[in-house]
């Protein structure tokens, strides 16, 4: 009996070591398994960025992985000026990864060879997720040239760089523990514990929607918002109204008394009621030759709500008589297109910029040019004071010029070691007409305070200067507009990171940044009756959005 016994134990003591050895190879496989998910993963995350760096654009690919509904054949679309006398040529020649930004829209081979950016590149399959961004309209043109609608940066001097694994997940941990004695079981298949938080920093860019609080983000049907983690979260922002276009929607602006919203496209501007996101006027010059792309590259109303003036390619600006759709005034004189403009407060006066190197003052009563102003570089952007008196410029040569209206002196050239480190493409004053806001190709926005009016002192000319008041970085790719809410409280800024943030002039930090377009976003304007903004984008949607506080 003691016999069998015995022979027993030794049967069930040689299965329990059987199965232990199968237990221990299950384990080593599947920690094998984990090991080749990983490599796996990092060579997906390596080949991205080397994509990215290339400056290679979105290919034809869904957020799902599935390819977007067709659309219309769209026109190219416009570059950033024409031929040889242009004065973006020397940016649009420079390929990507030589010192300067390649704008050169790339082939369409070159398309669907490369991989789609961040947020919108499809999951391995061992764990498909889709992220709240899955829109279905077509895959939008390339605006002004920019080809790629991502880029890999650093994240700010002084800001951590982020540790996440490839595809904006937390990295697999490794299932490494030691048998704590022969016989245990080994530890397989726990639940992976919740993604530490990483501070990004003001690149909200960096994080991953899916990861975030339910407090610390907003999501859409084909948008999302996300509220950086280190601040306080005071705002909420939601989509109001959607604008499709029929191609890139270069400028957005609203008139003086909120109702309306203008854009400019190609060969038309469209205005839009705001309350039901209706179409309410096309105006478009069918005396202009039919052959080509005509775009509007800058919109404004008078004060007044009853003329819209709009700046294109073929170097004219035609003040529109909004009622009887029909031109009032059409001022010639610029030698290149024309990329900016603005109306003054008293509903006389019209700044615009040009590649020609000018800033221009018209007079619309008497239908004539008031000021010419030359400076050594193309001019990307102006602006008019609140009060009139000033008139600001951004340049291809890095800065923001100022200047008195009346007399045509300059009072202001803000650059140098404190200014921009590349192309200034939008400026906005703030409400109290001391202060600025210009966006660059450098990647950040900066605030600029006018100095104290020294023309006591000066023997009657007038010299300010200015002052760095603070830079805002965060953002991924080039600022292509900024701007500043009606009561100062916020700076607004749209990028070809295709996000839209909100900065908090007095810290420095953003407070949020919304991702609603599929393409750059080239025009921010918010609406100066307060509560709403507008964005333009290469994607051809205008959107129409509203924020205020946040009461969670």
């Amino acid at each position: 009996m003691e016999t069998r016994l015995t022979e027993l134990e030794n049967i069930v003591a040689a299965q329990m070591q059987e199965m232990e050895l199968v237990r221990q190879k299950v384990y080593e496989l599947e920690r094998n398994q984990i090991q080749i998910k990983q490599r796996y993963e990092e060579d997906i995350a390596r080949l991205r960025h080397e994509i990215e760096a290339r400056g290679g654009p979105p290919s034809h690919v869904g957020v799902s992985g599935l390819p977007p509904h067709g659309g219309v054949s769209q026109p190219a679309p416009p570059a950033i000026g024409h031929g040889p006398s242009n004065l973006f040529g020397g940016i649009m020649a420079n390929p990507p990864g030589q010192g300067n930004p390649g704008l050169v829209p790339p082939s369409q081979d070159q398309q669907q060879q490369q991989g789609p950016p961040p947020h919108q590149m499809p999951q391995p399959q061992q764990s498909i997720q889709q992220g709240p961004y899955q829109g279905s309209y077509p895959q939008p043109p390339v605006v002004n040239g920019y080809g790629s609608q991502a880029q890999i940066a650093s994240p700010g001097p002084g800001k951590p760089r982020n540790n996440r694994g490839p595809l904006g997940h937390a990295s697999t941990p490794q299932q490494s523990q030691s048998m704590p004695y022969p016989g245990a079981s080994p530890q397989i298949g726990r639940p992976s514990p919740p993604p530490q938080f990483h501070n990004v920093g003001n690149v909200l860019a960096d994080l991953d929607p899916d990861e975030m609080r339910s407090d610390q983000k907003r999501q859409g049907n084909d948008w999302y918002a996300v509220f950086n983690p280190n601040v306080r979260r005071v705002l909420d922002v939601d989509l109001v109204h959607n604008l499709v276009h029929e191609s890139v929607v270069c400028c957005v602006r609203f008139s003086h008394d909120g109702r309306y919203v203008a854009t400019g496209c190609n060969r038309s501007a469209q205005i839009f009621d705001v309350g039901t996101g209706n179409q309410v006027t096309k105006l478009q010059d069918d005396s202009v030759d039919k052959d080509g792309d005509l775009y509007i590259r800058s919109v404004c109303f008078s004060p007044d709500g009853m003329y819209l003036a709009t700046g294109a390619e073929d170097k004219q600006i035609r003040v529109w008589d909004i009622q009887n759709r029909t031109i009032r005034t059409t001022f010639a004189g610029h030698e290149q297109d024309i990329y900016s403009l603005d109306f003054a407060q008293n509903g006389r006066h019209i700044a615009s910029g040009s590649g020609d190197h000018t800033v221009r003052v018209w007079d619309i009563d008497s239908n004539r040019e008031m000021l010419s102003l030359v400076i050594e570089d193309g001019v990307t952007t102006v602006a008019i004071s609140p009060n009139g008196e000033y008139v600001a410029a951004g340049s291809l040569d890095k800065s923001v010029r100022v200047w008195d209206v009346r007399s045509g002196n300059i009072i202001a050239r803000l650059d140098g070691p404190d200014g921009h480190k590349d192309s200034v493409y939008s400026v906005a004053f703030g409400p109290d007409g001391e202060t600025l806001v210009s966006g660059s190709l450098d990647k950040t926005i900066k605030m600029w305070q006018l100095s104290p009016d020294t023309r006591g002192m000066m023997g009657g000319q007038m010299s300010r200067g200015g002052r760095l008041v603070r830079t805002f970085e965060g953002h991924k790719d080039f600022v292509l507009s900024v701007a500043l809410t009606p009561d100062g409280e916020w700076v607004l800024s749209g990028s070809k990171d295709r996000g839209v943030q909100f900065w908090n002039p007095r810290t420095g930090d953003t407070q949020l940044m919304l991702q609603g377009h599929k393409n750059s976003v080239i025009s921010v304007a918010p609406c100066p009756t307060g509560d709403l903004f507008a964005t333009g984008s290469g994607d051809m949607r205008a959107r129409i959005w509203r924020y205020g506080p946040y009461r969670g």
